[in-house]
């Protein structure tokens, strides 16, 4: 688990875990993820996600539902072909 005392944009020593339902937009399509952990500094809001937390989040992102990582079917043939 990751543990944070210092924010890493500001220098604050006041960031905190906070647990809270988060709000993310992709394409105009937004989601929530329920109850997820991150530090989030009250003095500049600065985020910082450890590795669960990124896995939640791009569970529950549109950009991940095909598979493809965020990437377009475009880029995915281009890869492929590259192979």
């Amino acid at each position: 688990m990751l543990k944070i005392t210092v924010c890493p944009s500001c220098g604050s020593d006041k960031i905190r875990m906070v647990r809270r339902d988060w709000t993310g937009t992709y394409n105009d399509e937004e989601y929530v993820v329920v109850k997820l952990a991150f530090y989030e500094c009250p003095r500049c809001g600065e985020k910082v996600y450890d590795r669960e937390a990124m896995r939640r989040i791009e569970a529950r992102s549109p950009a991940f539902r095909n598979g493809t990582g965020g990437r377009s079917s475009a880029t995915q043939r281009k890869r492929a072909r590259a192979c």
